[in-house]
């Protein structure tokens, strides 16, 4: 019997390829939404990042306008709006605006930032709490070690630091160096207070609050929010381990974002997490999860590989501090990379060796094994390639695999193979993980 995939969705940052603009990323975005729609995408996202040359994504509720007006079916939202940067009002007056005109459409996303009070500011190359990575979603949190018993096979050569759990790669933890001029530069042109993070929860809950008209003001004022109140927008909450945001999201019987791409390292408690906090509310009666991923798919595994050259350049130019640089040509990105220092190598290998990079049928069956380890309801796609074209056909030829294994023929081989793609998907893995060791 056959039973299709899991939907597949869309994370957008707008990137700015080198010799482009942040206009030409704009433009390109719609473009891609109205692609992305074609194609069969159940959502389309967009990511916060600010003082990036390389990301044209500073302001999710614009552009995430812009794209519900070209677009017509598809669902349209952010991933994620990073509460700190704004009033719990203003969020849900600017996606409450979108609602208001585009009815049973609008996600609205959101991610816990900001350094709590006992946070580490101020130490160069500190853990970070609250500092965004390349990618969008959420920021990472502080999380406890891996759960014991985790069906893990070990990479040789490795020392057990890098693990292929059924077929899905999993690095170690790795901390978040900043530079933390730049973060108290960044903080104080967004208005950030101290310990803006520490009110996570009650924002949250004040912007439900807002949409369901409940709200009451300390004094016991009610307050009405025009246009947000009434309107259908479905709230989101995204987190990167097993910190207060997957918490949060569960106790709140909320849809939660686990945040693959960026912190592959503690995907499976943030899971964990969510689904043990979870209470069933009004719209999910059970724990709904979306996982993101990073995924380039050319015709074949030699070309996906080119169309990948830039993506670690890319990552390391936000680690290093500095901010995104314009996304790189395959030239430019090995004239960059031959300069590096082993460090540089390091620094960006836990992002590099969890993109999911090949032909569609390479993609699909480590994308198939990313979804059967999580349990994931949706998988939430990231990609970026130079050229704007190798892009959107990278989400045609993914959208066009996907939906291939609904098939009654493809269905079956996975139900009652699923163990050979596995061990596909494990060996696959290793191999990388074996030539990122030699490099």
């Amino acid at each position: 019997m056959s039973h299709p995939p899991v939907p597949l969705s869309v994370l957008d940052l707008s990137p700015v390829s080198s010799g482009s603009t942040p206009a030409d990323a704009l433009r390109r975005t719609l473009d891609l939404a109205q692609a992305a729609e074609r194609a069969g995408y159940q959502r389309y996202w967009l990511a916060e990042h600010h003082l990036n040359p390389g990301v044209a994504g500073a302001s999710p509720a614009v552009v995430a306008a812009l794209v519900a007006q070209a677009t017509t079916a598809i669902r349209v939202g952010s991933a994620a709006v990073i509460l700190g940067n704004y009033s719990p009002l203003q969020v849900a007056e600017q996606w409450g605006t979108i609602a208001a005109l585009h009815p049973g459409r609008v996600d609205l996303g959101i991610g816990r930032s900001g350094i709590g009070r006992s946070g580490g500011a101020g130490r160069p190359g500190a853990t970070s709490p609250g500092r965004a990575d390349a990618g969008g979603v959420a920021p990472a949190e502080q999380s406890p070690p891996a759960p014991a018993g985790a069906p893990v096979t070990p990479v040789p050569g490795d020392a057990g630091r890098w693990q292929v759990v059924d077929g899905v790669v999993i690095p170690p933890v790795r901390p978040t160096a900043y530079d933390p001029a730049r973060l108290a530069l960044q903080a104080r042109l967004l208005g950030r207070a101290p310990g803006d993070g520490d009110g996570f929860g009650a924002d949250v809950r004040d912007i439900l609050a807002f949409f369901a008209g409940t709200y009451r003001a300390p004094e016991g004022r009610p307050v009405a929010v025009t246009p947000a109140e009434g309107t259908d927008v479905q709230l989101w909450v995204h987190g990167s381990s097993a910190g207060p945001s997957a918490q949060l999201a569960g106790e709140l019987g909320l849809p939660y974002g686990a945040n693959y791409h960026v912190a592959p390292a503690t995907l499976l408690e943030s899971v964990a997490a969510y689904r043990a906090a979870f209470t069933p509310s009004a719209d999910f009666p059970e724990p709904y999860v979306i996982v993101s991923v990073d995924v380039v798919v050319g015709a074949d595994d030699q070309a996906a590989r080119a169309l990948a050259a830039g993506y670690g350049p890319w990552v390391q130019s936000i680690r290093s501090g500095h901010g995104a640089i314009p996304y790189p040509d395959v030239h430019e990105a090995r004239a960059i990379q031959a300069g590096w220092a082993p460090e540089d190598h390091a620094a960006v290998r836990d992002r590099t060796e969890t993109r999911l990079v090949g032909s569609p049928q390479t993609v699909v069956t480590r994308l198939a094994a990313l979804q059967r380890l999580t349990g994931a309801d949706e998988l939430l796609v990231t990609t970026v390639t130079h050229r704007h074209e190798d892009r959107v056909r990278s989400y045609e030829l993914l959208a066009e695999a996907w939906a291939a294994q609904a098939t009654p023929a493809v269905a079956h081989v996975e139900h009652q193979h699923a163990d050979a793609l596995d061990a596909a998907a494990t060996a696959a893995t290793t191999e990388l993980l074996r030539a990122a060791a030699r490099s």
